[in-house]
């Protein structure tokens, strides 16, 4: 399908190296199921949680790039992104805990698998201790493959049935409103990218490449339902 947002040389250049992680996401049997509706509502339940615990850090890191920024618009920008990744979600994911028996306190208590821990030490590490391109580089990839996919997946199906057990999800991440912000996300990056050096931007594209792969990786480990146990 076309990208449905515009994408500058730098994203562009990230997308690129991890094309083949970016793709893997779209045929994992997590989001197969998901959007089929076979998915079991146990594994989605899981897969809800920790996603919300997730979503924590992709608030912190955002925070922080926040300080990194010259522009008192950008520095707004990240703000409201921090802010969104938790209110904007937090309502699907609530809504979900409705239905299938969680609340607030549930996603509190839960303990992140090894992959979601991972990537969020990840992504805030990258945020804390890299470039201000690096650290919007590692949480680029979360809302980019959300989005695309969302898009692709209603575009596979025509149509999201009423009675699709997912379809709030389904209807959320297909919403073209979010191509605004990735517009603007990727332009940040494209800014912060003209205004560093080529060995930084190396760095940045693997800070990307890793948060595919860690993409990936969490869809797999709602599908198995990963814990600590051996």
């Amino acid at each position: 399908m076309s990208e449905p947002f515009p994408i500058p040389p730098f994203a562009k250049e990230c997308k690129e190296k991890a094309k083949e992680a970016f793709g893997a996401s779209y045929v994992h049997p997590f989001v197969v199921a998901l959007a089929d509706g076979s998915l079991s509502s146990e594994i989605f339940r899981f897969y809800q949680i920790q996603d919300a615990k997730y979503l924590e850090s992709f608030s912190d890191a955002c925070a922080i790039l926040s300080t990194k920024a010259n522009d008192p618009k950008d520095k707004l920008w990240l703000i409201d992104a921090a802010r969104m990744s938790l209110v904007v979600e937090n309502e699907l994911h609530l809504n979900y805990g409705k239905k299938l028996g969680y609340d607030a306190k549930t996603i509190a208590d839960t303990e992140p698998t090894p992959s979601n821990l991972a990537y969020q030490n990840h992504m805030v590490s990258v945020a804390l201790k890299g470039s201000s391109v690096e650290g919007l580089s590692a949480i680029a990839p979360c809302p980019w493959l959300y989005i695309e996919l969302g898009q692709h997946l209603l575009q596979k199906m025509g149509t999201i049935p009423e009675s699709h057990p997912y379809g709030d999800w389904l209807r959320m991440y297909s919403d073209s409103g979010f191509n605004e912000y990735m517009k603007n996300l990727l332009a940040l990056l494209q800014k912060w990218a003209d205004q560093t050096d080529a060995g930084t931007r190396e760095k940045a594209i693997l800070a990307f490449e890793k948060s595919v792969h860690y993409e990936w990786m969490f869809w797999d480990q709602a599908w198995t339902k990963q814990t600590w146990r051996h």
